[in-house]
């Protein structure tokens, strides 16, 4: 017995000690990344910039320490520091050029045409870039394809099918639990309640999905065949022909790529354009390391603060994970008027990237602007979508700016109702009595749908809501409410056709909208500083922490149910949603 208890305390012991040593090495490991982090980097000579094309473009890339910390990095490529990089190392005279490695890469179409145009920018400097895959998809092709040379391996796979919008429909699903959606509405176009009252496309949104879905693949196709030398019509018919399993041989006769090699051989190809050795190692330089290199911060300073993801009222609502980036109300209208007092910045750009949410918060945001706008000049600049919510914290700025592939305009509003009636009391046998003292003392009760006198209720409600979103819009844009009609009921619009219809001001990127602010503020000099901050170390391990087991089963979840893991997580956080919304639909599906 005695030998039992020296053997578990043995173990206790051990186990003791090794969680102190585990404890220890993980401190240290981020004790190390925030030195890393914090440390300038300095770029060796005849360096390449290396762009690992394989994940999801985000606007800005999401900080983890614990994913980091786990090895799990990688999923995600921010918009703002790989254009960052890029422009670094145009400017970088150590830096000869870009490497790119492609990969299952995925982003909205304008996020990705800005990312190429930084590249094709990167090209005017005389520097080069090359890339190479074992498998391109069609997102990371299209920017592959500004490379002087497009590398493939003997084996490898070229996706090029052409955009599809698949949009899902829940109604059916819903009432077999019992769940009907009520809905009140303006807006002929406004599609985002269809996922959840209808089964199949309005003859409206069609019109509008085709539209737009034709602009964003017309512009690939420009891009793409001006780079390549292929004509748009062998770009179509090679698309038309699931050109992804064709012989690799025939890609080259169709020059989509110039060589098939395989990664070693690569390399040697790079250490041509250095003029090294073979036996020399190259010097590479990643996008994380390029946030480190000095940059001169010299004049007046011009804010660009970053709003993107779904509008919500508050943190807890909205976000169909735990790891989703929000625009909350209540807290960008602080960020805002903190930038209003503060002298040191002359001028602000908002960059919006967002499909819309509440209504409420959108309001909210807007009369932040509309303060801002009073202190100091005010640019917007649209990244991949800003429509319905997100336009209409977009549309009080002193000038707008878009992609020519941004997803905007979208004014309309709507409100959507749960009925759990059938789910409680057919479903699951739930009863429901009532004593009132005035005749709607029970509006919204769960025990049955709204009558029709109450849809009437909320229908004016609605609309007023939209009549004020209008004349938000004629305001802000300097036009009629009845110009602003024929261009809203929720009309989706692409950013090229929205600056013919006066909702943008210029097509551009964010640096075009920066220069745009500092001619407002009237500034020569400047330089950029991105909000809002980074938070700091502990509060960014407190939250990787505290969020590590939903980060993690959101992860399989995803891995799991592929496609489906949205429409999935969309019904799971049906109540979190504000009732009265100004969006788009979550996604556009657009592959």
């Amino acid at each position: 017995m005695k030998k039992f208890f020296l053997n578990v305390l043995a173990t206790v012991v051990g186990i003791i000690v090794f969680l102190l040593l585990i404890g220890f090495f993980g401190m240290m490991s981020i004790v190390g990344m925030v030195a890393s982090s914090d440390a300038t980097t300095k770029v060796k000579d005849n360096s390449v910039l290396v762009l690992k094309m394989d994940g999801s473009l985000e606007e800005r890339a999401s900080d983890d320490i614990m994913s980091q910390f786990a090895g799990v990095v990688g999923e995600t490529i921010g918009l703002d520091e790989t254009l960052n990089a890029i422009k670094k190392a145009k400017e970088n005279d150590h830096i000869k050029g870009i490497y790119i490695e492609g990969g299952m890469f995925s982003g909205i179409p304008a996020s990705q045409q800005e990312l190429r145009d930084a590249l094709v920018d990167f090209k005017k400097s005389g520097k080069w870039i090359v890339a190479y895959a074992d498998q391109y998809s069609q997102s990371s092709y299209y920017l592959a394809s500004v490379a002087d040379k497009v590398w493939l391996n003997p084996q490898g796979m070229v996706d090029w099918h052409g955009l599809i919008s698949q949009p899902y429909y829940l109604k059916d699903m819903l009432e077999k639990f019992g769940v009907k959606m009520q809905l009140a509405k303006v807006g002929a176009y406004k599609s985002a309640p269809e996922t959840y009252i209808s089964d199949h496309m309005s003859d409206p949104n069609r019109e509008q999905i085709t539209a737009y879905l034709t602009g964003i693949w017309d512009n690939m196709l420009n891009d793409v065949s001006a780079s390549r030398k292929i004509s748009k019509e062998t770009l179509n018919a090679l698309a038309d022909g699931v050109v992804m399993l064709a012989d690799p041989q025939d890609l080259i006769k169709n020059k989509l790529v110039d060589k098939l090699m395989y990664g070693e051989e690569v390399k040697g190809e790079v250490k041509k354009l250095l003029g090294i050795d073979d036996d020399k190692d190259i010097s590479q330089i990643n996008i994380e390391q390029m946030q480190n290199v000095k940059e001169s911060r010299k004049g007046d300073e011009i804010a660009v603060y970053y709003a993107y993801g779904n509008i919500v009222d508050d943190a807890s609502t909205g976000s169909l994970t735990t790891t989703e980036h929000l625009i909350v109300g209540k807290d960008v209208s602080k960020d805002l008027e903190k930038l209003a007092k503060d002298d040191k910045v002359k001028a602000v750009v908002l960059r919006v990237n967002s499909g819309g949410g509440s209504a409420y918060a959108s309001e909210q945001i807007w009369h932040a602007m509309m303060n801002l706008k009073a202190k100091k000049p005010v640019v917007v600049s649209m990244g991949g979508m800003a429509a319905s919510g997100g336009y209409y914290i977009s549309c009080p700025a002193n000038w707008i700016v878009a992609e020519p592939t941004t997803i905007t305009g979208s004014i309309g509003i709507f409100g959507l109702f749960p009925d759990f009636s059938g789910l409680l009391t057919q479903k699951l046998g739930v009863k429901f009595d009532e004593v009132k003292t005035n005749k709607n003392a029970g509006f919204g009760t769960m025990s049955r749908p709204f009558n029709e006198e109450e849809m009437s209720y909320l229908n004016s409600y609605i609309d007023r809501g939209y009549k004020l979103f209008r004349q938000r819009v004629a305001d802000g844009r300097k036009q009629s409410v009845d110009a602003i009609e024929e261009i809203a009921q929720g009309h989706v619009w692409l950013g090229k056709d929205a600056l013919g219809i006066k909702l943008v001001d210029q097509l551009g990127n964010l640096d075009d909208a920066v220069k745009k602010a500092a001619e407002l503020a009237k500034v020569s000099e400047y330089h950029t500083s991105s909000y809002p901050g980074k938070p700091d170390l502990f509060d960014e391990i407190m939250n990787s922490m505290s969020n590590a087991g939903d980060n993690y089963l959101n992860a399989q979840m995803r891995a799991t149910l592929g496609e489906y893991y949205e429409p999935f997580m969309l019904i799971k956080n049906i109540n979190k949603q504000n009732a009265i919304q100004a969006r788009i639909p979550f996604y556009m599906n657009i592959k």
